[in-house]
């Protein structure tokens, strides 16, 4: 005879009729099937179906093909409830609950009668539950096949490594655990919900129907406008139909929590990212989301974060933010985006030098020196053994990008193009934070400027911040090396981790989440890849 096995109640909220059902179950045979023949088939089942993956093969076969969910022990019946649960509320997590298939699961495992099926079945469910771990964990999508620009290196865990620990765990908590344990994480998970919400109402309203209005306007426009700032959640209810000094206000809060200058005048700009839709703001919330698995590890008690569609730079301690600068990043053209990726300073540069990169030497200053030999003329011409080269004695006009055989490289001072401080992180990208002349780039909203190196507005003050935990008086200590007007190189006593990370959607201990434009487009690749892997945008009631 057939019987079925156990049940599970603790499904919530959106998980659908099957799961409440008595339906955790799995045939088990009984009767006349011999119990070795039983085994035999069972154990041939898991061999076949693993085979194709060497991880989960492997896993089996030095747990000698034994069960892993489908025997009738409580345990088992538990890590089926829990794997059933995560599935089929993987939504909330922004992830591609189809790719899971909950449903096809269940009925796989309602319909397990055989030995042959139950392991089957075994070994359906692990690569389920390492799919969905995984995606969980580190990401739906792997960075670097979205964008070559994406360097980071994703924390993946060892896959055999995820079963080991399951099993040797409580299967709902290891299954809840397995996110980012991070309060980003959180938040924007809640953003998510209320995004959700508001999605199923109708979102913000109307969009307004202009392209600017400023402080003292009247008329249906505002209204629009006021409407919208209610919704939205910038403005107490109001009757008014004049852009008056409430209005004002809220806008000025709106372009804080969105990277413009807050003026409080609703301009092309500003007006253009009031009337963004509810579905644009989630989307960048599901790849905020995303982005953070990729992130997933201790990121250091104290780091430097640098937020490229933000333009910001800024040092966290403990999890709170305890320095933030204005920063220019790499300008919107090829080769010249700023990378995203993780790394460790190890000191800073007073009155830096500039080695000019090899691309911009040959892209550049070849073509101008061409022209005019005199061209860049700030910038020392130097031989394969550093020597400068006299600009009278070299034909430009003879070379090219490929047989260029000079270099270029500026003094420290005032006019060099790092300024006078660079902080270091040794890496393959040829990526670091410093100091610029060009000051004036930093009072627009949109600061993509560089060659792909980060460049700071208070890089004195940046400085002071990170030799205060080495320095009685990091100020004076500082303005000693610049000082001098030679290139010192001053190393941190405890080197700091960096992360160049690029989030459109971020929240902040003030409430509102922020949001930035997606100047590269890399946050539109990456919807669209998650969006093939089956994530969708939800509305929910209530």
């Amino acid at each position: 005879m057939i019987k079925f096995l156990g049940s599970t109640s603790g499904a919530t909220g959106r998980l659908t009729a099957f799961l409440t059902a008595a339906a955790i179950g799995i045939a088990v045979l009984a009767g006349p099937t011999p119990v070795v023949a039983q085994t035999i088939a069972f154990k041939q089942a898991i061999a076949e179906a693993a085979s194709n993956d060497a991880d989960i093969a492997a896993y089996y076969r030095t747990h000698d093909y034994a069960p892993v969910w489908t025997d009738g022990s409580d345990t088992q019946r538990d890590r089926r409830a829990a794997l059933m649960v995560a599935i089929s509320t993987a939504d909330t997590h922004g992830l591609p609950t189809a790719r899971y298939d909950p449903v096809g699961l269940m009925e796989t495992l309602k319909n397990a009668r055989t030995p042959r099926d139950r392991g089957l079945a075994d070994v359906e469910m692990t690569k389920v539950f390492l799919q969905y771990a995984r995606d969980l964990q580190t990401g739906v999508v792997v960075p670097s096949r979205i964008d070559s620009a994406i360097v980071r290196e994703v924390p993946y865990r060892d896959r055999q490594g995820y079963m080991t620990d399951f099993t040797k765990s409580d299967p709902m908590l290891f299954l809840r655990n397995l996110r980012p344990r991070t309060l980003e994480y959180n938040a924007l998970m809640r953003e998510k919900l209320e995004m959700e919400k508001l999605l199923s109402k109708g979102g913000w309203g109307a969009v307004v129907p202009v392209t600017s209005l400023k402080p003292g306007a009247q008329g249906n426009a505002v209204v629009a406008l006021r409407n919208r700032m209610i919704a939205m959640g910038y403005l107490k209810r109001s009757n008014s139909m004049t852009y008056d000094a409430l209005m004002e206000h809220a806008v000025r809060e709106f372009q804080q929590d969105h990277g413009l200058n807050t003026d409080g005048v609703a301009g092309n700009g500003t007006m253009s990212e009031i009337n963004k839709s509810v579905e644009t703001r989630l989307k960048s919330v599901i790849v905020a989301m995303e982005r953070e698995r990729w992130l997933n590890k201790e990121r250091g008690a104290r780091h430097v974060l640098v937020n490229i569609p933000a333009f910001t730079a800024a040092i966290v301690d403990d999890g709170r933010v305890t320095f933030e600068t204005r920063a220019v990043v790499g300008a919107k053209e090829p080769g010249r985006y700023t990378p995203e990726f993780s790394d460790t300073m190890e000191y800073i540069v007073v009155n830096p030098t500039w080695t000019v990169p090899r691309s911009i030497v040959t892209k550049e200053y070849l073509p101008s020196m061409k022209s005019n030999a005199s061209a860049a003329g700030h910038i020392d011409l130097i031989d394969g053994r550093g020597r400068v080269i006299s600009r009278d004695s070299v034909d430009f006009s003879q070379y090219n990008a490929r047989n260029f055989p000079f270099g270029m490289r500026q003094k420290p001072g005032t006019r060099n193009a790092l300024g006078l401080v660079k902080f270091i992180f040794p890496n393959k990208h040829n990526i670091y934070l410093h100091d610029t002349p060009s000051k004036g780039l930093f009072a627009r909203d949109v600061r993509a400027f560089s060659h792909g190196c980060v460049r700071l507005q208070d890089p004195f003050d940046f400085a002071y911040a990170l030799l205060a935990r080495q320095e009685a008086d990091p100020v004076q200590f500082f303005k000693a090396q610049l000082a001098t007007h030679r290139e010192t190189f001053v190393h941190l006593d405890v080197e700091l981790p960096v992360h160049l990370i690029y989030r459109t959607a971020f929240t902040t201990p003030r409430g509102h989440t922020q949001y930035r434009a997606d100047i590269y487009g890399r946050d539109a690749k990456i919807w669209d890849a998650l969006s093939k892997a089956g994530v969708a945008m939800g509305a929910v009631q209530g």
